[in-house]
């Protein structure tokens, strides 16, 4: 017994010492990445808990809140190429500085001219940041780090903005409530709501300060042909479609509910501002650690394995969440849910750019980008009109069914291959 426990301490021990090895390993530029990353979340995670309430007081409602959301999505859909040439163009670190500046604009510009055209024009401008973001993040984070630290790195870039946006999250429930009691309004007072989300836009810009200071490098990918990709896709046919097609399906899914789920704990389990704001930053909380973890087990049993198990894991927390008929059930189901469905996104994203060529990276970032964002611009709509007519029940069940395709497409196309390839160089 004695021998048993001496040798799990030092699986431990490998464990936590390999894991301080790569993260003593990143670079300057990925560390200030990740400090960036931290005020950034924390910004954002005050949105995302607040705008739709913000919204909501100004008189639109739910199917309205699709439409912003969907025309968000769909201006980050209709730019992701043209920002991935972009950001070949003008570098990565300038082109998230570039989006960073124009969501702080954009927030105070919302709170600034809250007009129904001004809405939707700047989640149009909120649109275009995420995109610019969202195609230079993979590639600068390759091109600051090594293979041996990289899976670490991405995961714990992943973790580092969910555990920020569970801090932002756990003051924007607050915030609301603060400035309430010191104006002597209402805490879903649309003033309450203006104040809280002016800490977004003004935090937001301090995380323009870290990235300031990265170092750039020299913009090869300027000097390269502009069709390098092109080739790429010619030389490699189906290939760029089966790395993003799960990718497109899952965001059609996340995008029919995730969008909606502080009005979901809203209306349907009748929780208040500031009890949101608390499961939010909890769930954050968790996918953050499912994220830390996750490099560990992709190191251990391979990367398309831990996304094929924890998504697949995933599901019938799903079925619990949106069909439990007891909160106490429906909140545990929204943490495992959580950390399982996400804790596989930077694992997933560190093995797509591994199956592609430097000069491919910014094309592939693009495509899938542009993957994300089609169901995020296409579902919240739908989503919207759904819960008007029928509730949340249809949008949930539809969620279900399209996770359910897109892990089978994920075993079917990389990890049964994975294992014939295996078997054969046994064999």
């Amino acid at each position: 017994m004695d021998t048993e426990k001496i040798i799990s301490e030092k699986k431990r021990a490998s464990v936590l010492a390999t894991y301080a090895s790569r993260i003593k390993a990143f670079s300057r530029n990925a560390r200030l990445y990740l400090l960036s990353e931290a005020v950034y979340g924390t910004a954002t995670g005050i949105f995302a808990l607040l705008f739709n309430f913000y919204a909501l007081s100004l008189g639109y409602n739910e199917a309205a809140l699709g439409n912003m959301v969907a025309a968000r999505s769909m201006t980050a859909l209709i730019m992701a190429l043209p920002c991935g040439f972009l950001t070949d163009k003008i570098g990565r670190r300038n082109s998230i500085l570039l989006s960073i500046a124009g969501y702080s604009a954009s927030v105070a510009l919302i709170l600034l001219f809250p007009s129904t055209v001004m809405m939707y024009a700047i989640n149009i401008v909120q649109g275009l940041s995420q995109s610019l973001s969202g195609v230079a993040m993979g590639p600068y984070l390759m091109e600051n780090s090594e293979e041996t630290e990289r899976t670490y790195l991405f995961s714990i870039s992943s973790g580092m903005r969910m555990t920020a946006t569970s801090i932002g999250q756990w003051i924007g429930g607050y915030l609301p409530t603060w400035f309430a009691l010191r104006l002597a309004i209402s805490a879903m007072d649309t003033k309450a709501y203006s104040l809280s989300l002016w800490t977004v836009a003004l935090g937001s810009l301090a995380a323009l300060l870290p990235m300031l200071l990265v170092s750039t490098r020299t913009n090869k990918m300027s000097e390269r042909s502009t069709f390098a990709p092109l080739s790429f896709i010619r030389k490699n046919p189906g290939k760029f479609q089966k790395l993003i097609l799960p990718t497109l399906v899952t965001s059609i899914g996340a995008g029919l509910i995730m969008p909606f789920m502080n009005v979901f704990f809203r209306n349907v389990h009748m929780q208040t501002d500031t009890s949101i704001g608390v499961i939010f930053a909890w769930g954050s909380l968790a996918m953050g650690i499912g994220l830390m973890i996750a490099p560990a087990l992709a190191e251990r049993f391979g990367k398309i394995q831990v996304v094929v198990i924890s998504q697949a894991l995933s599901v019938p927390f799903l079925v619990m969440l949106g069909f439990a008929p007891w909160f106490g059930i429906v909140l545990v189901a929204y943490y495992a849910r959580t950390m399982l469905m996400n804790m596989s996104s930077p694992i997933y994203s560190t093995y797509v750019m591994e199956q592609v060529d430097p000069e491919s990276r910014g094309m592939l970032a693009s495509l899938t980008s542009m993957a994300t964002n089609f169901g995020w611009a296409l579902s919240p709509t739908i989503s919207g009109y759904l819960q008007v007519r029928y509730g949340f029940g249809p949008s949930f069940m539809l969620t279900i069914v399209l996770y359910s395709i897109a892990i089978t497409m994920y075993y079917i196309w990389f990890w049964r291959p994975d294992r014939q390839k295996k078997a054969a160089v046994s064999g």
